[in-house]
C-alpha cells in the first residue's frame, strides 16, 4: 500500500510541473523544501511546533505558526506568527494565542489570520447539536477574523457569531462543543474581501472587508468537513472535500462554479477508499494546468493531471507519536504542501534546476 512508503514513490519527468515542494510535518518545529527527486535541499528551523503549514512569500521569505504555551487547547490552535528570511534570521513576528489553522500576509503587507475567541452567552446558548454536555472547560469558543498592521495593530476583525444564522447550522451528532464553527481556511480574494471554509458545519462564505457581511454562502454536507477553500485564475472556486463519515469512503478534490454550483472538474481515488482523509489536507492549482494535492492524513502529497494520472507522489518520512485523535502512535500528517517555481519570485533560482 502506497502509505508503507516513504520518501519519493513516483515521478514522471515528461509529465510532472517541474519545482519545488514546501511541506512542513505537523507538530515538528521544521519546514523542509524538496527537490523533484524527492531529496531535501533547504530547510528552516521554526523554533517550535507547527500548528499547520507553512508558505513562502514572494520575496523568498517563509511564514510560519508555531504553538505557545498559552494559547487554549483546540485543534491547530498556533499563536506565534513569524516571518523568516532565507537563512532562517527573524524579520517579524505577532503573538495572538486566540490564533489558529490559516494565516495569510496581505499585499498591503497586512497579516490576517483565523482565531478563537469565547462565544459571549447570549450566543453560545444558540449553538445546536454536538454532544451534550461536551463543551470545552471555558464555554464554546468563536471564530473571528484579525488583521494586523507590520506593528501589530489590530485593523480589523470580524467576529462569525454576529453575522452566521447560528441555529440554522447545528453540530453533527459526534462532534463536541468546543468550538463553533470551525474554520480552517481563510483565503484573501482580490478587492480584500474573505473567503472562509468552516469544517463543523460543511459551510463556504465570502465575507466583504468592507461590511463585514456574509455576501455568498454555499451548505453542502457531502463535503464532510472540508479544507482549503480557494479560487483559481479562472474563477473557480476548487476545495479538498474530506468527505470525513460519509459513504462511500474517500476524499475528493473539486473544482466547481462557485456561482451555478456545476462541478467542472475533480479527483477521486478508484477504488475510492484509496485516496481518504478525514481531517487536513489541502490542494493547488499548479502553472501547468495539473493539481497538487496533499492528503494530510497518510502525510503524502502527489501531482495529478487534469485526467487524473498521478505523475509525481511523495509520502513524509518525518513522524511524531500522537495518543489521542483520529489515528495514535507515530503519526506523519502534513497540513497543506506547495510547489513553487524554481524561476518564480518566491525561489529566484537560490536552488539552481528543481
Amino acid at each position: 500500500m502506497r502509505y508503507l512508503k516513504t520518501g519519493l514513490t513516483h515521478h514522471d519527468p515528461a509529465l510532472a510541473t517541474p519545482g519545488f515542494t514546501l511541506y512542513t510535518p505537523l507538530d515538528l518545529p521544521k519546514t523542509l523544501l524538496l527537490n523533484m527527486a524527492g531529496e531535501e535541499v533547504h530547510g528552516w528551523d521554526i523554533a517550535g511546533k507547527s500548528t499547520s503549514y507553512t508558505h513562502l512569500l514572494p520575496n523568498g521569505n517563509l511564514l510560519a505558526a508555531t504553538k505557545t504555551g498559552d494559547s487554549p487547547t483546540l485543534p491547530q490552535a498556533g499563536g506565534l506568527m513569524r516571518e523568516l528570511d532565507w537563512d532562517g534570521n527573524l524579520i517579524w513576528e505577532h503573538d495572538d494565542p486566540g490564533q489558529h489553522h490559516d494565516f495569510r500576509r496581505l499585499a498591503n503587507g497586512n497579516t490576517a489570520y483565523l482565531a478563537w475567541t469565547l462565544m459571549p452567552g447570549e450566543y453560545s446558548k444558540r449553538v445546536q447539536g454536538g454532544l451534550p454536555g461536551s463543551e470545552h472547560e471555558d464555554g464554546i469558543w468563536g471564530d473571528v477574523i484579525r488583521e494586523v498592521d507590520a506593528a501589530g495593530n489590530l485593523v480589523f476583525e470580524w467576529r462569525g457569531w454576529e453575522h452566521l444564522a447560528i441555529e440554522d447550522y447545528p453540530l453533527g451528532p459526534t462532534s463536541n462543543r468546543h468550538v463553533f464553527a470551525h474554520p480552517n481556511t481563510l483565503f484573501p480574494m482580490e478587492g480584500g474581501d474573505y473567503l472562509i471554509c468552516f469544517r463543523h458545519i460543511d459551510l463556504l462564505v465570502i465575507v466583504s472587508r468592507d461590511t463585514g457581511e456574509i455576501t455568498w454562502q454555499h451548505h453542502d454536507a457531502e463535503l464532510g468537513g472540508p479544507h482549503d477553500a480557494q479560487f483559481l485564475a479562472d474563477g473557480n472556486m476548487m476545495i479538498f472535500a474530506n468527505r470525513d463519515g460519509l459513504r462511500p469512503h474517500g476524499s475528493a478534490v473539486i473544482e466547481f462554479n462557485h456561482l451555478t454550483g456545476e462541478e467542472v472538474w475533480s479527483y477521486r481515488g478508484n477504488p475510492s477508499h484509496t485516496f481518504d482523509s478525514s481531517f487536513i489536507s489541502g490542494c493547488q492549482r499548479l502553472w501547468s494546468g495539473n493539481t497538487l494535492i496533499c492528503e494530510g492524513m497518510w502525510g503524502r502529497f502527489f501531482e495529478v493531471t487534469p485526467d487524473g494520472t498521478i505523475v509525481w507522489e511523495y509520502v513524509n518520512p518525518h513522524s511524531f507519536y500522537r495518543d489521542f485523535g483520529v489515528s495514535i502512535g507515530d503519526v506523519n500528517y502534513v497540513f497543506r504542501a506547495y510547489r513553487y517555481a524554481a524561476d518564480g519570485p518566491e525561489i529566484q533560482g537560490r536552488l539552481g534546476a528543481p
